[in-house]
């Protein structure tokens, strides 16, 4: 298996793979930036991980010409030069290193907060001109000022943490903070508008998405104090340039620090480097020697990791567990992935909808990983091979599929359940039911379509509607033996008495059409559908 690393990483990393039996390590990094991506190009048909920080794309057009791409690993956070719906489509999983660099990008933001309050570099160039301008480098101090934090993930907390040890009051906007974790450190919750009225003092720590893209505009500068400064060490074109440019020239922004820009390198004639009381950093947030050593640690193992099947972690693009979730999920995640590939067997019409219901102490597991397991496997006669953990939920939208997850507070006969659900474009709808039972955790499927069973869902299954007469598992016995095939297992329910009875035979290998035939001749069986599992 032959892993590429594009873009340089800690030695230790790149050691760390060259360890593991069986990889092949190519590093391509000391080539020319241009160069590069014409090589990772050339070389991605081979490759089963692809490694790169910032500077080596990989496009949709790299991924498309990837077939044994399993996974790609971003050293650092931002997963900008990364296709991530080419990944996901093609059932590659995506990965960062979100923790490793978390204190170093804290400390850089902090750094450009304190030379935007003191005039640091401003005084260090005037000294080497020789002179002493004690008068004109007056600064400001954080103590007791107001600081908004846009984005409350790992970095803006640790931006948090320190404004909170130099005094000062922390406001914080994200759509996705609790009061809880607001509570934990000691910050105050406010909607953006209100950040940009309140703060003396706002630092960036979001992601660039469409809705984060200039979220700091003319529009914004208008809403905040004079004499504002505001701080980027997150994405450029969160803030947009020429309206920084503007507010800078005005007064309306009294300093400004930038590590990150809209377009990297920054151009040798941008208007930001004429601007005194701007602070420029050539995209510094993870340049110490302990984060790169860190995200480079990091990104080896995890995708070493994702070659071998193993534990997925900080994933883009499908859940993350670690070891001891994936242990304690993986057999739900088989009872799920069978489900799937049972229910899709049966449906009879076009599916339009797949519904996953868990019941019992299962609804405290991830029902993201649930899910997708379901869809895996309802995927499995469809897509074939192509489908997986990480593509199965773009593969079903992409079929115009609707899906829908309940955990469900209703008792069963169960500790725990789970239902799969196929609702068909006539109305009509097919469901099974399945629970792990005794000490190994095996799977059964308990119930299809409320008729109660009990069979392993592995193997050829015949499962039979019929009515409920005299001599049918005698016919079905002859039929099947007559085939040459052997009877495993069988289990027999019906509704009531004389009405409609369901008979599942487990079948040691698959039998012929003409066999199947016959017994859909028999006047009694309304429906006979031969299903097959992995075991």
């Amino acid at each position: 298996m032959k892993v590429l690393v594009a873009d340089k990483i800690s030695s230790i990393g790149v050691d760390f793979l060259k360890r593991q039996e069986g990889f092949d390590v190519i590093e391509i990094f000391d080539l020319p930036k241009e160069e590069r991506q014409s090589k990772l190009l050339e070389l991605a048909p081979e490759v089963s991980g692809i490694i790169v920080r910032s500077d080596s794309r990989v496009t949709r057009e790299v991924i498309e010409s990837a077939p044994v791409l399993k996974a790609v690993g971003r050293a650092g956070v931002g997963v900008d030069n990364i296709d991530i719906k080419a990944a996901t489509d093609h059932g590659v999983v995506v990965m960062n290193t979100p923790g490793g660099n978390t204190v170093a990008t804290a400390e850089l933001t902090f750094t450009h907060m304190l030379c935007g309050a003191r005039p640091i570099s401003q005084a260090v160039i005037s000294m080497r001109d020789g002179r002493w301008d004690r008068k004109t480098l007056t600064g400001s101090e954080l103590r007791r000022k107001t600081l908004g934090v846009c984005g409350l993930g790992r970095i803006g907390a640790e931006v948090a943490k320190r404004a909170k040890a130099f005094g000062m009051e922390v406001i914080a906007f994200d759509p996705y903070l609790t009061q809880s974790k607001a509570d934990s450190l000691e910050i105050r919750p406010v909607e953006l508008d209100e950040l940009f009225e309140k703060s003396d003092f706002i630092t960036v720590h979001m992601p660039l998405t469409d809705q984060t893209k200039y979220m700091v505009d003319e529009a914004a500068f208008e809403k905040m104090k004079d004499g504002v400064r505001i701080f980027n060490c997150a994405r450029g074109g969160i803030i947009k340039e020429d309206a920084l440019v503007k507010a800078l020239q005005s007064g309306k922004v009294a300093a400004a620090g930038l590590d990150v820009y809209e377009s990297e390198p920054l151009a040798e004639d941008h208007p930001f480097r004429s601007i005194e009381n701007l602070n420029l950093t050539p995209h510094l947030g993870a340049s110490t020697k302990e984060a790169q050593e860190s995200v480079g640690i990091e990104i080896a193992e995890a995708v070493t990791d994702a070659i071998k099947g193993g534990t997925i972690r900080n994933a883009i693009n499908m859940p993350a567990m670690d070891g001891d979730t994936l242990k304690k999920l993986s057999p739900y995640l088989n009872l799920c992935e069978k489900l799937g590939t049972l229910v899709q067997q049966l449906a009879l019409d076009k599916i339009e909808q797949v519904t996953l219901t868990y019941f019992g102490k299962i609804v405290d597991l991830d029902a993201d990983a649930l899910t997708r397991s379901g869809l895996k496997g309802f995927l499995k006669n469809i897509s074939g091979s192509n489908v997986n953990f990480v593509n199965a939920l773009a593969l079903i939208e992409r079929l115009g599929i609707e899906v829908e997850t309940i955990k469900s507070n209703v008792e069963t006969d169960y500790t725990e359940l789970i239902r799969v659900e196929a609702t068909c474009r006539d109305g009509s709808s097919v469901f099974a039911e399945g629970t792990l039972l005794g000490k190994g955790d095996s799977p059964r499927v308990v119930n299809i379509n409320g008729r109660e069973v009990e069979v392993e869902p592995c193997g050829h299954l015949l499962i039979v509607a019929n009515s409920d007469e005299t001599g049918i598992v005698g016919k079905l016995g002859t039929i099947i033996g007559d085939d040459g095939v052997n009877i495993a297992a069988m289990s027999l329910s019906r509704n009531q008495v004389g009405g409609i009875a369901l008979n599942i035979a487990v079948l040691d290998s698959p039998l012929s059409d003409a066999a199947v035939k016959e017994i859909r001749s028999v006047e009694a069986i309304k429906q006979a559908k031969v299903v097959h599992l992995e075991c």
